[in-house]
């Protein structure tokens, strides 16, 4: 946590660093108003490493206005670095073109008088206070839409998969899949409940929760995870671990805890589900981040959830980081469902996922394998989604 913390706090350094030479020093005079707006951005700043060290700490009394004023913050701040970075080329230009221009010449003044603001001076304050304006609008335009698309009902996807070795019978069948919720001080309650709703419109014969549903402790989030209980389905619903179930304290007892909601956990290990005797099996493997975090018996183990399966009838695997395709592709799983990227949450970092995970969102093939990558129905950090609307996902099976 001490290295976390010192890496976030350098970040934030940086990013209030340069916001505040283009929003602060570039369109002020030295004086009082330089100084208050130095002081707010330097308390905004501190807000976010706050929000950010203090969710395993602090109480959600605490935690939750923290996390609105620091993560809503935290976008707008990283939409206006990105308009202001656009912006650069302009002002260099404008810049270069104020200095070739000649400067005006002085009218006389009275010897009483002050001496009056130098011309380039007036033009450089203008160029500066009009760029952050117009930096400030893009920014707010794009982080308010971002705060409704990220807090509004989840898109339904319905994405029709042809597996191999399917039986006829099985043509139509709906896994209903959600992933990402991370339930916490700002995400919960109603919303929450409505994303259940949504799950069971769909009339599922399966619901898959694939990872990151929790970010806080089981007593926190209690009352905020209860609907689940509401889920309706033929077949049952199935969960597995994502990265931030090891990151909460409790991990053992929300795995524990979910079962009595209805929601099975599948930990490297498979189900028979189908239609009579027309089946096909049901995987799920832990997080590819359990093995490391020290809790005893959890890591990702696809040869002990597949041991001993009819080769002859498909797999479909659970399994939330899409670069654990890897070992579904060597494993000859036919389809693979996954989650964690939030489809990139805010637009651009979809490209920068692409450096670590071979799929942002959508259906793809990795080698014989098909990979489906759901956008997520919450958010992590900023409360904001750009791009990336959340979704809850229909994969209707047929037959190929």
């Amino acid at each position: 946590m001490i290295a976390f913390g010192a890496v976030v706090s350098l970040a934030m350094v940086l990013l209030h660093g340069y916001l505040w030479s283009r929003l602060v020093r570039s369109t002020t005079r030295p004086g009082v108003a330089r100084r208050w707006l130095t002081v707010a951005v330097v308390v905004l700043a501190v807000l976010v490493v706050a929000a950010v060290v203090g969710r395993r700490s602090l109480p959600f009394s605490v935690q939750t206005p923290l996390d609105w004023v620091g993560y809503t913050w935290l976008g707008l701040a990283f939409y206006l670095f990105l308009a202001l970075l656009v912006l650069e080329p302009v002002r260099w230009l404008l810049r270069a073109r104020q200095r070739r221009a000649p400067a005006p010449e002085p009218e006389p003044v009275a010897v009483a008088e002050p001496e009056p603001e130098p011309a380039d001076v007036s033009r450089r304050l203008f160029l500066a206070r009009s760029l952050a304006v117009t930096a400030g609008v893009a920014a707010a335009g794009t982080a308010g839409y971002g705060l409704w698309a990220a807090n509004s009902a989840p898109l339904v996807r319905r994405v029709p998969i042809r597996l191999a070795g399917l039986a006829p019978e099985l043509a139509g069948y709906r896994i209903v899949t959600f992933s990402d919720g991370h339930l916490s001080a700002t995400y919960g309650g109603r919303r929450f409940e409505r994303l259940v709703e949504t799950v069971n419109a769909q009339q599922p014969d399966v619901v898959a929760v694939v990872g990151d549903l929790v970010d806080g402790s089981l007593a926190q989030l209690r009352e905020d995870v209860a609907p689940l209980g509401d889920l309706v389905s033929r077949q049952g619903a199935f969960f597995v671990t994502g990265n931030h179930e090891y990151f909460v304290p409790d991990t053992d007892e929300w795995l524990r805890h979910l079962p009595t909601l209805g929601v099975d956990v599948l930990r490297n290990e498979r189900v028979e589900l189908g239609r009579g005797e027309a089946v096909f099996d049901l995987a799920g493997i832990d997080d590819r981040t359990a093995a490391s975090s020290g809790l005893p018996g959890h890591g990702a183990d696809l040869d002990a959830a597949l041991d001993g399966r009819d080769d002859t009838r498909p797999v479909v695997l659970l399994a939330h980081q899409p670069v654990q395709v890897e070992q579904a592709r060597a494993a000859g799983v036919d389809l693979q469902l996954s989650g964690h990227t939030h489809g990139g949450q805010l637009w651009p970092f979809d490209y920068a996922v692409l450096l670590d995970q071979p799929a942002v969102e959508g259906l793809s093939r990795q080698g014989d394998t098909q990979l489906y990558v759901t956008a997520g129905a919450g958010y992590w950090g900023p409360p904001m989604r750009v791009g990336a609307r959340p979704e809850v996902t229909v994969i209707e099976l047929q037959p190929e």
